[in-house]
């Protein structure tokens, strides 16, 4: 089941306290990085596996279609008429939106923008345009209109994919550039029965779900082409572009699938039910009718739930793993969450946007080691991790809180017209330079317990200071403005600015 997007009311308890709290404090030990000369490298405890990243990411997710082609794939919410394909479906329409791209002109290599909730129709265009070769740009609904035209210039999107209620928005953010067409999404099935279109967009999304494929050739894509970019604020600085290959994402999706954990669902052929949004009793509900097993969140959600009393209303028994990530969960929340639904696995993962998924609980395992409380795991299979000192770069060996590095295939091929970020990201020897400050304990378990970079997380969101404060510094009254975390209230951060004397605000 897919995470719904979410923006929960303020709670007691916490989601973000240190996650290695129940085994003392850690601070950086200036001595560990020059009394251990030899270099430590962390693996996973599994071994690693054979990964086809030789195949498009479409053609291995879907590579088992054919055979369940009558199987649920992708269901909206509880609307089984209007949100409801199946694997044969979702197939078939992918195929007709690659079609259909291909024939409105777009090209191997051109970006399309997709400003949409969790919904069929976003599965639908990812999985159709990576069959064209087109990359693919996510971007948040909730964005203004700047930060979309922002991405949109950046990512040279030509086309962007949204809901009604988004065109208005998004036609402002294009402002008039004729080289740029949105495409709506209508009702909760993109099938020709919404409304009129209305100003600025260039045609409805049924037109495209409906493509003929005659004539059609499936495009031929190599490992290293891109598939998808999405934005991220990284270590420090203003959001950028994030390059990923079909290898990488390929190589994120194989870690998690074979012989692990099945999280990644069109592989695997299992049904996801996707919700639009967060609310409590509609995912109790979801989760009890549709009898789910298997539900990703992220902290706000967890803490909505360990708290309500409608837990006890539902027939929780069909979960049998529940997984966190998007930032830490503190001890008392993971216990407090665990005493609510006893009979389920739980376990958190780490991951990043420049990285996908770094670790992993093996929980979740064929043959489980269990995890600690606190901690997000071992580095994923086919993967390789250091800590070193945030100052000397020196490698850390176990025990000793660093900054986390990675290693592998899943990595971002960097930021895209960006090579300095990307050069202060990636290191000499292959490694991305996470921010985050951990270390892995005698175990293999790995443990966050800080963070060396500039972004501030709030709810599980990006916030970068520096694009704070060039918005407080557009105002004509500030000449100089500084953001940074200012304490946790109910153990979120929150965000306190400084602005000049002159500042009228």
């Amino acid at each position: 089941m897919a995470p719904p997007h979410e923006e929960p009311a303020d709670t007691s308890l916490s989601a973000t306290d240190d996650a290695y709290s129940a085994s003392g404090a850690h601070k950086l030990d200036s001595c560990a990085a020059t009394s251990h000369a030899a270099n430590t490298y962390f693996r996973s405890k599994l071994p690693d596996i054979s990964i086809p990243d030789h195949l498009p990411v479409a053609k291995y997710c879907m590579e088992r279609a054919h055979d369940i082609s009558d199987k649920p794939c992708l269901l909206q919410n509880m609307e089984v008429e209007k949100g409801f394909y199946t694997y044969g479906e979702v197939e078939i329409s992918a195929r007709r939106v690659a079609s259909g791209l291909l024939n409105m002109g777009l090209k191997k290599g051109n970006t399309i923008m997709l400003l949409l909730p969790n919904s069929v129709e976003f599965v639908l265009f990812f999985m159709g345009a990576a069959m064209a070769g087109v990359v693919i740009t996510t971007c948040n609904p909730f964005f203004t209109k700047n930060e979309i035209g922002k991405q949109i210039y950046g990512s040279g999107a030509k086309l962007i994919i949204t809901q009604e209620a988004n065109a208005e928005k998004v036609s402002n953010a294009i402002d008039g550039r004729s080289d740029v067409k949105i495409v709506l999404i209508e009702g909760e099935r993109a099938d020709g029965r919404g409304g009129d279109v209305v100003s600025g967009v260039h045609l409805h999304a049924a037109e495209l779900l409906n493509a003929s494929l005659d004539g059609f050739q499936e495009v031929e894509i190599s490992p290293d082409d891109l598939v998808v970019l999405p934005y991220s604020s990284g270590t420090t600085g203003l959001p950028k572009g994030v390059m990923h290959t079909h290898k990488g994402l390929l190589t994120s999706i194989a870690q998690q699938v074979e012989g692990e954990n099945p999280h990644v669902c069109l592989r695997v052929g299992a049904s996801v039910v996707l919700m639009e949004k967060f609310e409590v009793g509609s995912l109790l509900e979801v989760i009890e009718r549709r009898k789910v097993t298997i539900a990703p969140l992220v902290p706000p959600i967890v803490v909505s739930l360990a708290k309500s009393p409608l837990l006890t209303s539902y027939d929780l028994s069909s979960i049998r793993f529940l997984m966190c990530g998007a930032a830490s969960l503190s001890s008392d929340l993971e216990e407090a969450f665990r005493a609510r639904i006893p009979h389920a696995i739980m376990a958190q993962g780490y991951g990043m946007t420049e990285a996908f998924l770094l670790s992993v609980s093996l929980d979740f395992a064929k043959h489980p080691f269990p995890s600690k409380k606190g901690s997000c795991g071992t580095v994923v299979r086919n993967a390789m991790m250091k800590i070193v000192h945030p100052e000397t770069g020196a490698c850390l060996p176990r025990n000793h809180p660093g900054e986390i590095c990675i290693k592998g295939n899943e990595i971002m091929k960097g930021y895209i017209n960006d090579d300095d970020a990307t050069k202060n990201a990636i290191d000499a020897q292959g490694f991305l330079h996470t921010g985050d400050i951990g270390l892995v304990d005698d175990d293999e378990e790995i443990f966050i317990v800080g963070r060396a970079k500039e972004i501030i997380k709030y709810k599980g969101f990006q916030v970068s200071p520096a694009e704070l404060e060039n918005i407080l510094m557009s105002h004509t009254s500030i000449t100089d403005a500084g953001c940074s975390p200012s304490g946790k209230i109910l153990r979120k951060e929150l965000i306190k600015a400084l602005e000049t004397q002159n500042s009228v605000i």
